[in-house]
């Protein structure tokens, strides 16, 4: 019996992992989709990251509520078909035309690299159908991931039983969620190869038909296995408060909307700057964008490894001040100095704005870890709530690709990274301790 019991949370364990990866496979399309449309829409860069991450604003709590009503198979399968059909969506938007045009908006400033030198534009942007059908797609996309968000992190972490362990599955599912985040952009830039006017979605339209079928052999998959249901067929808890009655759960709240900034708003950047920089190379854009989301793979590699160990706070409190380090040195490295990708030029600094994925690799498996500790009956909840505010992960990148596009450029935007991730650093040291140990949560 006790074999048995063990085998089934093992293959949970599995299969929990294999929804991680499903996540960042679709999200981090966001960044290198971004540099097509930013040659036809330059306001439009990070609106498909924008619009996938409005999708938790909606989606959080309503996924939390699901969590406990129908259970986390349920809500996974529900997820992987709504992913099918935001894939889909987002296919059909390299099908239609660009001459309908829905509106024009006059006198758009934008900042380009132009053999080498910065150079700022005026233009007048045309809005087409084409658009919109792709946003539609990436926000129905958004509905999809925020669901196995918040199905992944809480089962891991309840079948680590919580505290070291539980973070540890976290980080290992994050290695997967890492391997196939190196995948996407990588893939992504040797489909479109060099952006030009002439690039659209039917360039990138095998990578979007991958995704169904993943999505499609994973719905086969989870269908088929038994995961355990915490929740399902128990009398709903009555919550005589709320989550963030905690201190601790409402300052990792806020943690977790400015990680999430921190993560897409990194690479996006580091992909739309090389791209720019090398004249519009979106292969080498794409390859240092993987580059980051390859230090994440090793760094959550690395942190599932000792973090039985090692203690979670430990571990947030090191990769933070690291990650505001690197990226001071990025920030004040000349441009002039440059290493060799694939024939292009790219500046010195890129290395170390890429390795930052070391230290963002642990935030978040780490914070939610955190955040969650001692809720008891409250977790599901705060998961929802968890969800709704990985809204950040659009919101703080669109407020950072607006200081890109301002006078101060790309590399001064990651002042703002340094800010969000100075904020996590206070959280691992002082806001994560639970000051409410009074509340019942059984």
């Amino acid at each position: 019996m006790a074999q048995e019991k063990k085998n089934t949370q093992l293959v949970a364990i599995i299969t929990m992992c294999f929804i991680f990866a499903m996540i960042s496979f679709v999200t981090n399309m966001g960044a290198p989709f971004g540099n097509i449309w930013g040659e036809h829409f330059p306001f439009a860069k990070a609106w498909g990251n924008l619009m996938n991450f409005a999708a938790y604003l909606f989606m959080g709590i309503p996924a939390g509520k699901m969590l406990i009503k129908f259970g986390y198979k349920k809500t996974a399968l529900i997820a992987l078909i709504v992913g099918i059909v935001g894939l889909f969506i987002q296919y059909l938007s390299s099908l239609v035309g660009s001459d309908v045009e829905v509106f024009t908006w006059s006198g758009y400033e934008t900042t380009k690299w132009v053999e080498g030198v910065k150079q700022t534009f005026t233009q007048d942007i045309r809005v087409t159908l084409n658009l919109f059908i792709y946003l539609l797609g990436a926000f129905i996309c958004g509905f999809c991931v925020c669901m196995l968000n918040t199905v992944v992190n809480p089962m891991l972490n309840l079948l680590g039983g919580g505290g070291n362990k539980g973070n540890q599955l976290i980080q290992i599912g994050g290695t997967m969620n890492s391997l196939t985040a190196t995948l996407t952009p990588l893939l992504s830039g040797l489909l479109v190869g060099e952006v030009t006017k002439d690039t659209s979605m039917s360039k990138v339209a095998p990578l979007l038909f991958i995704g169904i079928a993943v999505f499609a052999i994973s719905y086969f998959i989870i269908s088929r296995v038994q995961i355990p249901e915490p929740t399902l067929g128990k009398e709903q808890p009555k919550y005589e408060r709320s989550p963030l009655a905690f201190r601790h759960c409402l300052l990792g709240v806020i943690a977790i909307f400015f990680y999430v900034g921190i993560e897409i708003g990194i690479p996006m950047e580091l992909n739309f700057y090389v791209t720019d920089f090398t004249k519009g190379s979106a292969a080498v854009g794409g390859t240092l964008a993987a580059s980051y989301w390859l230090m994440m793979l090793v760094g959550r590699a690395s942190s599932s490894a000792i973090s039985g160990k090692v203690s979670t706070k430990m571990q947030l409190t090191v990769v933070s001040a690291v990650a505001i380090l690197l990226l001071l040195i990025a920030i004040f490295m000349p441009e002039s100095s440059t290493f060799t990708v694939s024939g292009k030029d790219i500046p010195v600094k890129c290395i170390f704005i890429a390795a930052c994925g070391l230290c963002t690799s642990i935030m978040w498996g780490g914070i939610f870890n955190l955040s969650v500790e001692g809720l008891g009956k409250y977790t599901e909840a705060a998961s929802g709530i968890f969800m709704t505010l990985v809204v950040g992960g659009g919101i703080m990148p669109l407020i950072q690709e607006a200081m890109a596009n301002s006078s101060i450029g790309i590399i001064n935007s990651y002042w703002l990274v340094i800010a969000m991730l100075a904020y996590i650093l206070f959280y691992a040291v002082i806001g994560s301790k639970n000051v409410n140990k009074d509340i019942k949560v059984d």
